[in-house]
């Protein structure tokens, strides 16, 4: 499996609980680091959440990748928030 082939689409019972909506690769070698947007099926709702974030983390280890650490973006809004916070700290550098 490629970095490029890396994906979080989970599905379970026939049913994509997880549905990966795009990735951006922000480092590639041993240790590789991809953001993740993507949507939870919501049972309740029978629909689809709101986009969520996640950054994934995978060592590549004979030959495949092992996930190794995530962190979640649960909403838009803590989206935004390490937005300003990142974009803050690299604009005093």
């Amino acid at each position: 499996m490629t970095i490029e082939e890396l994906s979080i689409d989970y599905e379970d019972g026939g049913i994509l609980t997880t549905k990966q909506l795009d990735k951006v690769i922000l480092s590639k070698g041993a240790w590789t680091t991809i953001l993740f947007r993507y949507q939870s099926w919501v049972s309740a709702k029978e629909a689809y959440s709101e986009d969520k974030y996640t950054i994934r983390r995978f060592q590549k280890r004979e030959g495949a990748y092992v996930p190794r650490s995530k962190f979640n973006i649960t909403n838009a809004k803590q989206a935004k928030l390490i937005i300003e916070s990142l974009q803050a700290w690299v604009d005093d550098v």
